[in-house]
This record gives C-alpha cells, sequence and structure tokens, in this order.
C-alpha cells in the first residue's frame, strides 16, 4: 500500500504545481517559466548525481525519450493552462488515465480486475459529463462560467483544449517509460539525468529560437515553489514505480487526485465561477478511484 501512498503524494502535489504554474505565467512567460522551472528543480537533485552513474547505453537513451516526452508534453500543456480555466485543466487531465490504463494492459499486460473496470467507467463518465456538460446548461451559456481576461475566448478554447490532450498524450508515454526502467535503476538515476536532458532540450530550444529570458523572471517566487514541488512528487513517484507489486493501471487512476486540487485552486485562488459542476464531475471521478484501488 506504500506506493498508492506515494503515488497520492505525487497527485497532490501535482495539482499544487498547476495551480502555481498559472500564477507563475501572470508575471513570466511561458518559456521563462519553462526554462527556469527546469533549471531549479535540476539543481536541487545535483546533490544525487554520485548515486545516478553506471546506466547501460540503452537505458540512457529510454530516459532521453522520456525527457523529449515531457518536453513537449510540457510546452503544449503550459500553453493550454494559460489560456484555460485551473479547474478546467485540471480536470481535462484525468484524460490521460484512459491512455495510462490502455498502455499498462498493452505494453505490460496488466490485467483489470472487475472493480478496476468499474473505476475506469467511472472515470470515462466523470470525464464525459465535464467535457460534454450532460447536466444542466452547456458551460457556454452557464453565466456562472470563468471569464477571467487570462483565459481563451470560447471560439479559441478548442485549440488550447487540443493542446491540452496533446500533454496528456505524451505524458502517458513518460508513465510507462518510468514503470519500464524503475525496474532496473534507481530512482536517483531517473531523476538526474531526466532533469539534465529535459534542462539541455529547454536550453537548446532557447538558443535556437532566441527567446529572451529576463533576469526579472528568477524572482518570481511561484516558479520556485513549483520547482520544489515537482522533485518531491517525482521523486514520490520513482519509488512507487521501483515497487515490484506497484501496476500502472491503478497508479494512473491515483495520480487523479490532482483534479481535486486544481478545482479548489480555481475557487479561492483564482476566484473561478462555475467550479460546482466541475466539483460534481471530479467527485464521480474520485469514486472511481476508490474502486480501482480496493482490493490491491
Amino acid at each position: 500500500m506504500v506506493w498508492i501512498l506515494l503515488t497520492l503524494v505525487y497527485g497532490l502535489l501535482k495539482g499544487g504545481r498547476e495551480i502555481s504554474k498559472k500564477k507563475a505565467m501572470d508575471k513570466s512567460s511561458v518559456m521563462e517559466v519553462l526554462l527556469i522551472y527546469t533549471l531549479i528543480g535540476f539543481l536541487i537533485v545535483v546533490p544525487r548525481a554520485p548515486r545516478a552513474m553506471g546506466m547501460e547505453p540503452y537505458q540512457y537513451g529510454l530516459v532521453l525519450i522520456k525527457s523529449f516526452s515531457i518536453f513537449l508534453a510540457w510546452m503544449m500543456g503550459f500553453h493550454a493552462l494559460k489560456h484555460l480555466p485551473v479547474s478546467l485543466y485540471g480536470v481535462l487531465d484525468l484524460s490521460r488515465v484512459l491512455l495510462g490504463m490502455l498502455l499498462g494492459v498493452i505494453v505490460l499486460h496488466e490485467v483489470l480486475l472487475w472493480n478496476q473496470l468499474l473505476g475506469l467507467a467511472l472515470v470515462v463518465f466523470g470525464l464525459l459529463s465535464l467535457r460534454f456538460k450532460l447536466f444542466g446548461k452547456k458551460e457556454s451559456e452557464d453565466p456562472s462560467t470563468d471569464s477571467s481576461s487570462t483565459d481563451a475566448p470560447e471560439g479559441n478554447r478548442t485549440k488550447f483544449v487540443l493542446l491540452a490532450f496533446g500533454s496528456c498524450v505524451l505524458n502517458s508515454v513518460s508513465g510507462l517509460l518510468d514503470k519500464i526502467l524503475m525496474k532496473d535503476i534507481n530512482s536517483s538515476q531517473m531523476q538526474f539525468w531526466y532533469m539534465l536532458f529535459l534542462l539541455a532540450l529547454y536550453s537548446l530550444y532557447v538558443l535556437v529560437t532566441r527567446t529572451k529570458i529576463r533576469k526579472e523572471a528568477f524572482k518570481n517566487g511561484w516558479i520556485w515553489l513549483m520547482s520544489i514541488m515537482f522533485v518531491i512528487g517525482d521523486a514520490s513517484l520513482f519509488i512507487a514505480n521501483a515497487d515490484p507489486n506497484s501496476l500502472i493501471t491503478v497508479m494512473t487512476v491515483v495520480k487523479q487526485s490532482a483534479c481535486f486540487v486544481t478545482i479548489l485552486g480555481g475557487k479561492f485562488v483564482f476566484h473561478e465561477k462555475g467550479i460546482a459542476y466541475r466539483l460534481f464531475c471530479a467527485s464521480i471521478i474520485f469514486t472511481g478511484i476508490i474502486f480501482s484501488v480496493l482490493g490491491v
């Protein structure tokens, strides 16, 4: 059960990171946040370097593929989050549960029990309820829908919703690679090389595109906060993946606890409206999470 608790820690910290990301992008550009966020995260894990050596060549290659997947996923996800309400983004992010479970079954040959199938069905229903507004008025007709100036106009929202889903696909691939890699390497090796490759990719992007990074962005406290939560959360997740009893199908569902943090953050931090319906959808999803972990 320890791996479930560690995955839950990751999920809650992930929700906190989404709030911090959106706040950070109020003061800094997307690329400023991404580069500094990655740099701080790497500096935090540098002391683990002595324990990070000794991997096989193919393992470096897989970590690089994971880093490239996250490089693209964050580019998509950060742009989507900048233009969508954080509560809506948090629940859209739950779509990765479907891909994560499918990859666990197809690639790792994990077996879904009846309770996990029921839990998955509830998660899907909760997602569809949010996406298509199965109950009550459509979101565009709801006077309580958030209309913050930082959010995309209704006509442009589809673009950022698609970016959010693209981010979910790539994050699911990264999650699968986590499970495969952590069978043979330790969390220090994974975290150090993953962060090093990720920092190199963002640095290269900034140099090639000549993106300006302002010195003032390094004083953005939200970037520092999200970096700390990122390192702690990823360490918890890698340790959970290293447990031979852990199942990616269950872990993928438990990670979705992040949506409650983002919905509550949308209410109390960003003062978004229309939160009640999103909480209702999230409650259905949470019920699915409970069913999924029963008997594990």
